[in-house]
């Protein structure tokens, strides 16, 4: 009688789950079904060039065999150990060795996660951690930018700048604060240089560090290149401007490279890129390609010997993660690594890059773009109701949503962020994809103007 009570149960899910997924499809939803390079199929055969590398991620394609061949053997070999209680293995070790050999100046050891938002996670708290630690317990607030991207977790989405993720779960909890988005384009002045645009931003930051007691605010959180507000790079002077202002009142600088590490904008850093100098540095997406879930938070020297100091008062650094240094991930990490090496993947993303910023830029003439501004092989377009005054369209006319829609029928996947299209196509991309991806971009433009009217 139980076993038949069981099958009853299994059939009747069998049923509900094929009736949502019946209900999925009806409503639009698309089930990607194979991966080959930069391209995915759907389930019905329609091949799509994936502009966005999945979710800014999918670094090396959606076909590397030497990366499931490098998680299978590990499988084989050591399927899971954890970083606990003096114990380890040495997949993490080596990729934390490896990490440290290739990271920005000035970073000293590494801890694992599984995803950014973690990443993010646990640097907040090593904020929190440091700051006890050498007797200012207060320096509790973070500040974030509007329309900044640092997760998904109570914490890390509390410090991203997106209302439309805080709005109904009470958030952002109140010790975090944000300060302006850059996004020179869309909020510059009339005749407001880009130096002189970067100067108002890092004055307003000083504004808000003033309006909330520089002895509460403990760390400033930003990406090279804003990816959740769209692809947004930094005007010039922007960050030598801002760490003039975290460094006069001795706050920490989480740099956020879950997108723009890994040669993403030209250089292995986007610090190296802007010149950034910080105390620690999260990193993901690219770190495995996306084919294992992990992340990595590095930091500096000083936030090291602070967590060592605190540990050893404690008795124990109370924080870590499961699976945290998985070994198949690590693994995987370690191979991605190494193809970035073999291909010399920072060059191959400065040869090719012009092409396709340059593509980009020449679309300002098209009627709908206002802007088109990257750096590598990331970049936003602005869509613009009207040019000259930089009016925008009205929310509700969901103008950029049309053009990614349009972009899917011509078999493009692309980003819309409000009116903002982002591009972040997989860092192995040829120059003759990266031809057809604009091809199709405009054709896209094209189907949503003759819609609009």
């Amino acid at each position: 009688m139980i076993a038949n009570s069981h099958d009853l149960l299994d059939r009747a899910t069998v049923v509900h789950q094929q009736s949502d997924l019946k209900t999925y499809r009806d409503q639009g939803g698309i089930l990607m079904a194979k991966g080959d390079g930069v391209y995915v199929t759907d389930e019905n055969g329609n091949r799509y060039l994936e502009a966005m590398a999945g979710l800014w991620c999918a670094s090396l394609g959606f076909s590397e065999k030497r990366l499931a061949d490098a998680a299978y053997k590990q499988m084989l070999e050591l399927p899971y150990y954890h970083t606990f209680f003096h114990k380890g293995n040495l997949p993490s070790v080596e990729l934390a060795d490896k990490l440290l050999s290739i990271a920005p100046d000035g970073m000293s050891k590494v801890l694992f996660q599984c995803s950014g938002s973690e990443a993010n996670d646990a640097a907040i708290k090593l904020v929190w951690y440091y700051h006890d630690a050498i007797g200012k317990p207060e320096k509790k607030k973070i500040i974030g930018r509007v329309r900044g991207y640092h997760g998904n977790t109570v914490a890390s989405v509390s410090a991203s700048g997106q209302p439309h993720m805080t709005a109904g779960f009470g958030l952002p909890l109140p010790m975090f604060k944000h300060t302006d988005n850059p996004n020179y384009y869309r909020f510059h002045l009339d005749g407001e240089s880009e130096e002189a645009f970067s100067a108002r931003m890092a004055d307003n930051l000083e504004k808000l560090i003033l309006a909330e007691g520089p002895e509460t605010v403990g760390a400033f959180f930003a990406e090279p290149v804003q990816g959740g507000g769209g692809a947004i790079t930094p005007p010039r002077g922007y960050f030598a401007a801002i760490q003039a202002v975290l460094k006069k009142y001795d706050i920490l600088f989480l740099a956020d490279e879950v997108i723009c590490g890994f040669g993403r904008t030209g250089e292995m850093w986007g610090s190296q890129t802007y010149g950034l100098k910080p105390d620690m540095v999260s990193c993901a997406k690219a770190l495995s390609a996306s084919y294992q879930p992990i992340s990595a938070l590095m930091i500096s020297e000083k936030i090291y010997e602070a967590m060592v100091a605190q540990s050893a008062a404690r008795g124990t650094f109370g924080h870590g993660f499961t699976y945290g240094g998985h070994p198949v991930a690590c693994a995987v990490a370690l191979e991605t690594l190494k193809i970035y090496e073999e291909m010399r993947i920072v060059d191959h993303v400065k040869a090719v890059s012009p092409l396709m910023q340059d593509g980009l830029k020449a679309l300002e003439a098209h009627p709908l773009v206002g802007n088109a501004r990257g750096v590598g092989l990331i970049a936003g377009v602005e869509l613009m109701a009207d040019k000259a005054s930089r009016a925008p369209f009205a929310p509700e006319r969901k103008v950029g949503a049309m053009v990614e829609a349009e972009c899917l029928k011509a078999g493009l996947i692309v980003r819309a962020i409000g009116d903002r299209i982002a591009f972040t196509p997989p860092l192995i991309i040829s120059p003759a994809e990266i031809k057809e991806m604009l091809a199709k971009f405009k054709t896209g433009l094209d189907a949503a103007l003759a819609r609009i009217g």
